[in-house]
């Protein structure tokens, strides 16, 4: 079946269907999950998906600009939308205390990172409980966008004891290889994962549309001795991660 035959709208729009825009958005993703429109494929103009449709223009191109937003659609100017191509998603495993660029070595990535900040700062209010600080403390503070093989990944924001980390600038790639340097790298950690809609300028950082599904993750480190050493938050592009742990049943 064409593009043209599937947009034609008998048997999927109705007036108990919802919205119309929000009818032919779900259509027009049926049609790129079934391969009928293939990654980097281009969108039929508005103007002929309003005649297949029935549609007015409007409606179809609100329609396009929801798929815009979700990421599923990429607009080129001058040139019309194309369906995004799907890039593939990199495993990251809950079991093990790894940093960013040790895995990303792993799998044959080379890792860049773009600094936002990175400095001794005074800490927020979830850095001093997190850290268990008194209140007067200062920070190191490491704030950066993390990349692997040239594309954006995460946003990543690592809060820790000044002697722990007494000088931020000291940390050039891998924060745990300098913290092993120094006889200070966490050996456990507890992270809490949640689903959430990027929002601007994070959204902008890691090269998605405002509103993509993302992965925010707070991680707390330990030492051997069980002080606190870390407080990280982070935020990775949903579309380039999955986590796996692995579980076994108690005996």
């Amino acid at each position: 079946m064409n593009v043209a035959e599937f947009l034609r709208p008998e048997g999927w729009l109705g007036k108990d269907g919802g919205p119309r825009y929000v009818q032919l958005r779900r259509r027009l993703e049926e049609a790129i999950n079934n391969g009928i429109l293939q990654p980097n494929s281009s969108l039929p103009p508005e103007r002929e998906i309003a005649d297949l449709t029935e549609l007015s223009r409007v409606t179809v191109r609100k329609a396009i600009q929801e798929l815009v937003k979700k990421g599923t659609v990429v607009q080129r100017q001058g040139s019309g939308s194309f369906v995004r191509e799907a890039e593939p998603k990199v495993e990251q495993s809950l079991s093990h205390l790894t940093s960013f660029t040790a895995d990303m070595k792993r799998r044959g990535l080379d890792t860049t990172s773009k600094w936002l900040e990175r400095g001794v700062f005074l800490p927020s209010p979830e850095e001093v409980v997190a850290l268990g600080l008194p209140s007067d403390a200062s920070v190191a503070r490491i704030y950066r966008l993390r990349e692997a093989g040239g594309r954006p990944m995460a946003l990543e924001k690592a809060a820790l004891p000044l002697d722990i980390l007494p000088n931020p600038l000291d940390v050039s790639t891998s924060l745990y290889e300098l913290l092993e340097q120094h006889g200070k790298r966490p050996v456990r950690a507890v992270q809490k994962i949640s689903a959430v809609n990027l929002e601007k300028p994070e959204s902008d950082l890691l090269g998605v549309a405002e509103g993509t599904a993302g992965l925010s993750i707070q991680r707390t480190s330990y030492l051997d001795s069980g002080r606190v050493a870390e407080f990280t938050q982070s935020l990775y592009r949903g579309d380039a991660y999955d986590f796996v742990a692995e579980l076994r049943l108690s005996s």
